[in-house]
């Protein structure tokens, strides 16, 4: 869920101040707070990816100091 504060009254006012008629004004005021809602992500949302993503690498890291020891154990 996004927190990022969308006013689509003040929008739907400024788009029809512009010459757009209301309805058509209302309309992209509601597609824009949908696609707000669902599609920006959030500073939150950027910091949990970037935890997740820096677990992931680490394990790989681990993974791979794993193999790269057992094939110098291994391979003479």
């Amino acid at each position: 869920m996004s927190a990022i504060p969308f006013d689509s009254h003040a929008f739907v006012k400024r788009l029809i101040s512009a010459g757009m008629p209301e309805g058509q004004a209302e309309v992209l005021a509601e597609e824009q707070a949908k696609l707000i809602e669902t599609q920006l992500a959030t500073k939150t949302d950027i910091e949990l990816l970037k935890h997740e993503l820096t677990t992931r690498i680490g394990g790989m890291i681990v993974a791979l100091g794993g193999v790269l020891i057992a094939v110098k154990f291994f391979v003479h």
